[in-house]
């Protein structure tokens, strides 16, 4: 199968500028808002009942929240590596998660070969910043100052101490590439350089990478936030609660400072997780999903997926067409200007034109594809095909049974016998991982 065939088949389009993009595109900034093993019902306008979640609320409320939202891995990294290319990440080899920095190997990192959304934002002219964990290397090239980022205040490994910044010696908090000592929150501590940061570029266009660790492990909460959730009793919920809280006033702290700057207008905000949520881990829900965190059923990969700009798109739609973390880069480089040339081969498509409600328009996206080791899915429209080691091949029908409990596969062997083609096609396009599966 040629890869021309291989794109199409996973639905590249063309990237789209819109005229309102094109006319205002030297001032529109972008801030992508990443949370960290938060599940598909972790929030309130995904149907969490007992954390109240104004603030990322607010954004589906003015913008378009996306009910089939996904990533493209049930892990991490390699979800970051996508997002930040518009390309499966398994083209490129990154697949699994490292492990720690003390025992990652040596060519863990986002493979040089690929541009980066930073890069292409930069490119455009606009000032680049991340605030956040990034997982993406732990080595100088990989770094993300390195990797088309003007500033970078985080930490470079996959989890952190919320509370001891000092913690890690391996994986320390860095401002650029310095080791500093962080006395508060560390939710908190993020939320301030974000803030900080739009501050310093009020005057210019922006990108924003804001990369909350929370709500992943270790399960740390700050007095303050612990007690506005005193009446729940399951104390690792009420741990959960409250990192929630100190995320969602963060976000709203971030949206507040955009609306003082007068700056909202202008700037194209999204928000997901990095995976669904594992549950017995940290609390999360995942309803009315089957499974979590590391397993390509809807609950590891289906997020919280939300777009807001105003005067852009519209305000309060809810769209259900399929969309994945890959679409953010073409979307976002769409609306501040920037041309793709061809070579870029991206998988993502520019989400604005389908957004804004153009009927004639097909949904994003033919089919989208999974693969992580053994486990792999395939969905085209409503059908998803699932292949694990421990299970025979599974067709769902999505629409009758977001919960993955019936297997149609009996009922249906020529449409698995698509999928299953599809699957196989796809996967012989894609390269072998860079590193194996930590253990």
């Amino acid at each position: 199968m040629r890869r021309t065939t291989w794109l199409a088949l996973f639905g590249v389009a063309a990237l789209f500028a819109p005229a309102q993009a094109a006319q205002k595109a030297e001032r529109t900034n972008v801030i992508v808002i990443v949370a960290d093993d938060l599940g598909y019902a972790g929030v309130g306008c995904y149907g969490c009942k007992d954390i109240p979640t104004p603030h990322i609320d607010s954004l589906a409320k003015n913008g378009v929240r996306c009910t089939n939202g996904y990533v493209s891995c049930p892990v991490c990294s390699p979800t970051r590596a996508g997002l930040m290319t518009g390309r499966y990440q398994q083209r490129f080899g990154h697949e699994f998660n490292p492990g720690p920095a003390a025992k990652a190997p040596d060519n863990f990192g986002l493979p040089l070969t690929e541009k980066t959304l930073a890069d292409w934002l930069k490119q455009g002219g606009l000032a680049t910043g991340m605030v956040g964990k990034w997982h993406l290397g732990y080595t100088e090239k990989y770094h993300p100052l390195s990797r088309g980022f003007d500033e970078f205040f985080g930490f470079l490994g996959g989890a952190h101490s919320f509370i001891d910044s000092q913690a890690d010696k391996e994986n320390p908090i860095l401002r650029g590439r310095k080791p500093v000592e962080e006395k508060e929150y560390l939710t908190d501590a993020f939320t301030r350089e974000a803030v900080a940061f739009i501050d310093r570029h009020k005057r210019e266009p922006f990108f924003l990478y804001l990369t909350y660790n929370a709500v992943h492990a270790p399960m740390q909460a700050a007095e303050k936030y612990l007690k506005r959730f005193e009446k729940i009793e399951d104390k690792d919920r009420r741990t959960h609660a409250a990192m929630l809280a100190a995320m969602d006033d963060g976000i709203g702290a971030v949206l507040d400072k955009l609306r003082k700057e007068q700056l909202e207008a202008n700037t194209l905000i999204f928000f997901i997780s990095d995976n669904g949520g594992p549950t017995r881990v940290n609390t999360s829900s995942n309803d009315p999903l089957r499974s979590f965190k590391g397993q390509v059923y809807e609950g590891g990969i289906r997020v919280p997926f939300i777009v807001q700009w105003k005067g852009h798109l519209p305000a309060g739609k809810v769209y259900e067409p399929p969309v994945i973390a890959l679409d953010i880069l073409p979307t976002a480089v769409s609306a501040v200007g920037v041309k793709m040339p061809a070579e870029a081969k991206l998988d993502g498509v520019d989400l604005l034109p389908h957004l804004v409600g153009k009927q004639e328009m097909k949904p994003p996206h033919s089919h989208l594809f999974w693969r992580f080791g053994e486990r792999s899915a395939v969905r085209k429209g409503n059908w998803k095909l699932v292949k694990t080691d421990a299970e025979p091949v599974q067709l769902f029908d999505l629409a009758a049974d977001v919960g993955e409990t019936k297997n149609l596969a009996e009922q249906k062997p020529e449409l698995v016998k698509e999928l299953a083609a599809a699957l196989k096609e796809g996967d012989a396009q894609l390269a072998k991982p860079l590193w194996g599966r930590p253990r």
